[in-house]
Protein backbone atom coordinates (compact mmCIF):
# COMPACT_ATOMS: atom_id res chain seq x y z
CA UNK A 1 0.00 0.00 0.00
CA UNK A 2 1.25 3.50 -0.89
CA UNK A 3 1.62 6.20 1.71
CA UNK A 4 -0.58 9.27 1.27
CA UNK A 5 2.00 11.33 -0.59
CA UNK A 6 2.77 8.51 -3.02
CA UNK A 7 -0.94 7.89 -3.56
CA UNK A 8 -1.59 11.55 -4.39
CA UNK A 9 1.30 11.48 -6.85
CA UNK A 10 -0.12 8.34 -8.45
CA UNK A 11 -3.55 10.00 -8.80
CA UNK A 12 -1.97 13.08 -10.38
CA UNK A 13 -0.03 10.92 -12.83
CA UNK A 14 -3.18 8.98 -13.72
CA UNK A 15 -5.09 12.18 -14.38
CA UNK A 16 -2.31 13.77 -16.43
CA UNK A 17 -1.78 10.59 -18.42
CA UNK A 18 -5.21 10.79 -20.05
CA UNK A 19 -5.62 14.30 -21.43
CA UNK A 20 -8.72 14.59 -23.61
CA UNK A 21 -7.56 17.73 -25.43
CA UNK A 22 -5.52 15.44 -27.65
CA UNK A 23 -8.70 14.10 -29.23
CA UNK A 24 -8.87 15.00 -32.96
CA UNK A 25 -12.27 16.62 -32.38
CA UNK A 26 -10.43 19.63 -30.95
CA UNK A 27 -8.55 20.09 -34.22
CA UNK A 28 -11.89 21.02 -35.78
CA UNK A 29 -13.28 22.91 -32.79
CA UNK A 30 -10.20 25.13 -32.44
CA UNK A 31 -9.42 25.81 -36.10
CA UNK A 32 -9.12 29.61 -36.27
CA UNK A 33 -9.06 29.48 -40.05
CA UNK A 34 -12.32 27.57 -40.27
CA UNK A 35 -14.52 28.06 -37.20
CA UNK A 36 -17.26 25.43 -37.13
CA UNK A 37 -20.11 26.92 -35.10
CA UNK A 38 -22.42 23.95 -35.71
CA UNK A 39 -19.80 21.55 -34.38
CA UNK A 40 -19.34 23.75 -31.32
CA UNK A 41 -23.10 23.74 -30.75
CA UNK A 42 -23.42 19.97 -31.05
CA UNK A 43 -20.46 19.32 -28.77
CA UNK A 44 -21.72 21.86 -26.23
CA UNK A 45 -25.14 20.21 -26.05
CA UNK A 46 -23.44 16.92 -25.19
CA UNK A 47 -21.47 18.71 -22.49
CA UNK A 48 -24.71 20.17 -21.16
CA UNK A 49 -26.01 16.65 -20.55
CA UNK A 50 -23.10 16.22 -18.11
CA UNK A 51 -23.59 19.59 -16.43
CA UNK A 52 -27.23 18.84 -15.61
CA UNK A 53 -26.18 15.91 -13.40
CA UNK A 54 -23.12 17.33 -11.68
CA UNK A 55 -24.88 18.78 -8.64
CA UNK A 56 -26.46 15.38 -7.96
CA UNK A 57 -23.01 13.79 -7.86
CA UNK A 58 -21.75 16.33 -5.34
CA UNK A 59 -24.92 16.08 -3.23
CA UNK A 60 -24.52 12.33 -2.90
CA UNK A 61 -20.80 12.55 -2.18
CA UNK A 62 -21.58 15.07 0.56
CA UNK A 63 -24.43 13.02 2.01
CA UNK A 64 -22.50 9.74 2.10
CA UNK A 65 -19.11 11.18 3.10
CA UNK A 66 -17.82 9.06 6.01
CA UNK A 67 -15.13 11.54 7.06
CA UNK A 68 -16.52 14.57 8.86
CA UNK A 69 -13.55 16.85 8.21
CA UNK A 70 -14.02 16.51 4.45
CA UNK A 71 -17.76 17.20 4.45
CA UNK A 72 -17.16 20.96 4.78
CA UNK A 73 -15.26 21.09 1.48
CA UNK A 74 -18.03 19.14 -0.23
CA UNK A 75 -20.62 21.47 1.28
CA UNK A 76 -18.79 24.51 -0.12
CA UNK A 77 -18.57 22.78 -3.51
CA UNK A 78 -22.28 21.98 -3.45
CA UNK A 79 -23.20 25.51 -2.31
CA UNK A 80 -21.21 27.06 -5.17
CA UNK A 81 -22.74 24.68 -7.74
CA UNK A 82 -26.23 25.58 -6.57
CA UNK A 83 -25.86 29.33 -6.00
CA UNK A 84 -22.65 30.66 -7.56
CA UNK A 85 -22.34 32.90 -4.50
CA UNK A 86 -18.72 32.05 -3.72
CA UNK A 87 -17.60 33.05 -7.23
CA UNK A 88 -20.14 35.91 -7.25
CA UNK A 89 -21.75 34.54 -10.41
CA UNK A 90 -24.75 32.20 -10.79
CA UNK A 91 -25.92 28.62 -10.40
CA UNK A 92 -23.52 26.60 -12.55
CA UNK A 93 -26.20 25.08 -14.76
CA UNK A 94 -27.45 28.61 -15.44
CA UNK A 95 -23.90 29.68 -16.35
CA UNK A 96 -23.76 26.84 -18.87
CA UNK A 97 -27.15 27.87 -20.24
CA UNK A 98 -25.82 31.42 -20.68
CA UNK A 99 -22.94 30.04 -22.76
CA UNK A 100 -25.36 27.95 -24.80
CA UNK A 101 -27.42 31.03 -25.64
CA UNK A 102 -24.26 33.00 -26.47
CA UNK A 103 -23.36 30.52 -29.22
CA UNK A 104 -26.82 30.77 -30.76
CA UNK A 105 -28.75 27.82 -29.34
CA UNK A 106 -32.34 28.51 -28.28
CA UNK A 107 -33.73 27.21 -24.99
CA UNK A 108 -36.08 24.95 -26.95
CA UNK A 109 -33.23 23.40 -28.96
CA UNK A 110 -31.21 22.98 -25.76
CA UNK A 111 -34.05 21.18 -24.00
CA UNK A 112 -34.65 18.85 -26.96
CA UNK A 113 -31.05 17.63 -26.99
CA UNK A 114 -30.33 14.16 -25.64
CA UNK A 115 -27.18 12.33 -24.69
CA UNK A 116 -25.42 10.15 -27.24
CA UNK A 117 -24.66 6.64 -26.00
CA UNK A 118 -21.03 7.39 -25.00
CA UNK A 119 -22.15 10.54 -23.17
CA UNK A 120 -24.77 8.55 -21.27
CA UNK A 121 -22.17 5.94 -20.35
CA UNK A 122 -20.10 8.64 -18.64
CA UNK A 123 -23.15 10.01 -16.82
CA UNK A 124 -24.26 6.58 -15.65
CA UNK A 125 -20.80 5.41 -14.55
CA UNK A 126 -20.37 8.36 -12.22
CA UNK A 127 -23.95 8.32 -10.93
CA UNK A 128 -23.96 4.61 -10.08
CA UNK A 129 -20.75 5.01 -8.05
CA UNK A 130 -21.98 8.14 -6.24
CA UNK A 131 -25.24 6.43 -5.24
CA UNK A 132 -23.48 3.34 -3.83
CA UNK A 133 -22.01 3.83 -0.34
CA UNK A 134 -19.84 0.75 -0.82
CA UNK A 135 -18.24 2.37 -3.89
CA UNK A 136 -17.91 5.84 -2.38
CA UNK A 137 -14.17 6.04 -3.07
CA UNK A 138 -14.80 5.18 -6.72
CA UNK A 139 -17.42 7.93 -7.05
CA UNK A 140 -15.12 10.43 -5.34
CA UNK A 141 -12.23 9.55 -7.65
CA UNK A 142 -14.44 9.72 -10.74
CA UNK A 143 -16.05 13.06 -9.87
CA UNK A 144 -13.68 15.02 -7.64
CA UNK A 145 -10.44 14.07 -9.38
CA UNK A 146 -11.08 12.85 -12.93
CA UNK A 147 -14.10 15.03 -13.75
CA UNK A 148 -13.08 18.22 -11.96
CA UNK A 149 -9.62 17.73 -13.45
CA UNK A 150 -10.97 17.98 -16.99
CA UNK A 151 -11.42 21.72 -16.54
CA UNK A 152 -7.70 22.20 -15.87
CA UNK A 153 -6.51 20.96 -19.26
CA UNK A 154 -4.83 23.43 -21.58
CA UNK A 155 -3.79 23.58 -25.24
CA UNK A 156 -0.30 25.03 -25.78
CA UNK A 157 -0.57 26.64 -22.34
CA UNK A 158 -3.99 28.22 -22.92
CA UNK A 159 -7.27 27.10 -21.41
CA UNK A 160 -9.73 25.59 -23.86
CA UNK A 161 -12.38 28.20 -23.15
CA UNK A 162 -9.91 31.01 -23.88
CA UNK A 163 -9.25 29.49 -27.29
CA UNK A 164 -12.99 29.06 -27.91
CA UNK A 165 -13.41 32.76 -27.15
CA UNK A 166 -10.82 33.67 -29.75
CA UNK A 167 -12.05 31.29 -32.45
CA UNK A 168 -15.75 32.09 -32.05
CA UNK A 169 -15.51 35.74 -30.97
CA UNK A 170 -17.06 35.20 -27.55
CA UNK A 171 -17.00 37.68 -24.68
CA UNK A 172 -15.53 37.04 -21.26
CA UNK A 173 -18.99 36.97 -19.69
CA UNK A 174 -20.09 34.32 -22.19
CA UNK A 175 -17.34 32.03 -20.91
CA UNK A 176 -17.93 32.38 -17.17
CA UNK A 177 -18.99 28.74 -16.79
CA UNK A 178 -15.54 27.65 -17.91
CA UNK A 179 -13.41 30.33 -16.28
CA UNK A 180 -15.11 29.80 -12.90
CA UNK A 181 -14.50 26.07 -13.08
CA UNK A 182 -10.91 26.44 -14.18
CA UNK A 183 -10.20 28.61 -11.16
CA UNK A 184 -12.15 26.63 -8.57
CA UNK A 185 -11.37 23.12 -9.75
CA UNK A 186 -7.69 23.44 -8.85
CA UNK A 187 -8.85 23.42 -5.24
CA UNK A 188 -11.55 20.82 -5.83
CA UNK A 189 -9.10 18.33 -7.31
CA UNK A 190 -6.68 18.88 -4.44
CA UNK A 191 -9.51 18.42 -1.93
CA UNK A 192 -10.64 15.28 -3.73
CA UNK A 193 -7.16 13.82 -3.51
CA UNK A 194 -6.93 14.73 0.19
CA UNK A 195 -10.25 12.98 0.79
CA UNK A 196 -9.18 9.85 -1.07
CA UNK A 197 -5.79 9.79 0.68
CA UNK A 198 -7.59 9.66 4.05
CA UNK A 199 -10.40 7.40 2.87
CA UNK A 200 -8.44 4.65 1.09
CA UNK A 201 -7.07 2.54 3.91
CA UNK A 202 -6.24 -0.55 1.84
CA UNK A 203 -4.22 -1.22 -1.30
CA UNK A 204 -7.41 -2.45 -2.97
CA UNK A 205 -9.19 0.85 -2.35
CA UNK A 206 -6.24 2.80 -3.69
CA UNK A 207 -6.09 0.72 -6.85
CA UNK A 208 -9.84 0.97 -7.37
CA UNK A 209 -9.62 4.75 -7.07
CA UNK A 210 -6.81 4.91 -9.62
CA UNK A 211 -8.83 2.67 -11.95
CA UNK A 212 -11.84 4.99 -11.50
CA UNK A 213 -9.75 8.00 -12.58
CA UNK A 214 -8.49 6.05 -15.57
CA UNK A 215 -11.97 4.84 -16.54
CA UNK A 216 -13.57 8.28 -16.16
CA UNK A 217 -10.92 9.97 -18.31
CA UNK A 218 -11.39 7.29 -20.97
CA UNK A 219 -15.16 7.84 -20.86
CA UNK A 220 -14.62 11.59 -21.40
CA UNK A 221 -12.46 10.75 -24.38
CA UNK A 222 -15.19 8.35 -25.50
CA UNK A 223 -17.76 11.15 -25.32
CA UNK A 224 -15.69 13.23 -27.74
CA UNK A 225 -15.22 10.18 -29.92
CA UNK A 226 -19.00 9.74 -29.90
CA UNK A 227 -19.45 13.26 -31.29
CA UNK A 228 -16.65 12.67 -33.78
CA UNK A 229 -18.22 9.44 -35.06
CA UNK A 230 -21.80 10.72 -35.00
CA UNK A 231 -20.87 13.63 -37.28
CA UNK A 232 -18.65 11.52 -39.52
CA UNK A 233 -15.55 13.62 -38.90
CA UNK A 234 -13.27 10.61 -39.21
CA UNK A 235 -14.56 9.97 -42.72
CA UNK A 236 -14.15 13.66 -43.54
CA UNK A 237 -10.54 13.53 -42.41
CA UNK A 238 -9.89 10.48 -44.58
CA UNK A 239 -11.44 12.26 -47.56
CA UNK A 240 -9.20 15.28 -46.98
CA UNK A 241 -6.14 13.02 -46.80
Amino acid sequence: MMDKKEFKTAMTDELNGHLTVGHPLFKYLLDENKPDKELLKFTTLQGYQLTKHFLAYIENLFFHCPLEKHKKHLLHNMYEEETGNLSKTKNHVVLMEDFIRAIGISDEERDRATALKPTQELISYRMSACLDKERYHIGAAAVLVASEGQNLETVAGEARHTLFGKVYNLKEEDLLFFSVHQKEDVGHVRQGMDLLADLCTTEKMQQESLEAINTTCKLFYGMYQGVYDHLGLGQAQLAEA
